[in-house]
């Protein structure tokens, strides 16, 4: 399902609480707290209210303080328990300090290499070695661009960026780790568990040849 990265009064976008792309309905406030819906420029804030499961948002001056997850995405619900938390963490100060954000996300990858079973001390070694299991390389490619790894004696790891935008890519990049290295897996390995036994064995006999 595509997503759309919440904003405030947008017509429509994935909801943070329940993950459906959905029309949202938006009500206006002046600092008294008072509804304006006839004088939009006045009020600095807004609710929104998804169509499909009814739960509210709350803005000022533009930025999501309710739930206060910031615009990035939702994490790939295979990613571990240690990596999740930094992951939220980071995607709660993401709007209020992108290059805090962008040091959690960095410390999650490196969690995510060990639990993948990388030694988790030489991020560019370990996703190198990812590489080689299955991760594609524009993985890899991607990561070197924004400075989450690359040449150690120069600039080690060193993220350095206020670019929402550039946060909001090294997200998507933790939950494609994930979905290459054990979302995917598990998809294969659940669909070969199902096969008929004949199946399988015959799989297997043919490897052994």
């Amino acid at each position: 399902m595509k997503y759309v990265i919440p904003k405030a009064s947008q017509k429509s976008f994935t909801c943070y609480h329940c993950g459906v792309l959905s029309k949202q309905s938006w009500d206006q406030y002046g600092w008294d707290g008072y509804r304006n819906n006839m004088h939009p420029e006045k009020n600095i804030i807004k609710a929104s209210t998804c169509d499909h499961c009814g739960n509210h948002a709350l803005w000022i001056q533009g930025q999501n303080y309710y739930p206060g997850t910031g615009n990035s995405l939702p994490a790939n619900p295979d990613m571990p328990e240690p990596v999740l938390k930094l992951y939220n963490e980071a995607s709660s100060i993401s709007l209020k300090s992108p290059r805090g954000s962008a040091a959690l996300l960095r410390l999650a990858i490196q969690i995510l290499c060990k639990e993948l079973g990388e030694e988790g001390k030489n991020i560019n070694t370990d996703i190198g070695n990812l590489v080689k299991k299955g991760l594609p390389e524009l993985v890899q490619q991607s990561l070197d661009i924004v400075r989450v790894i690359g040449n150690d004696a120069v600039h080690p790891g060193q993220i350095d960026t206020d670019e929402i935008d550039t946060v909001s890519n090294l997200f998507e990049l933790v939950n494609v780790i994930v979905e290459y290295m054990i979302s995917l897996p598990k998809r294969i390995g659940g669909i070969y568990s199902n096969l008929p036994n004949e199946k399988i064995k015959g799989i297997e006999d043919r490897d052994k040849k």
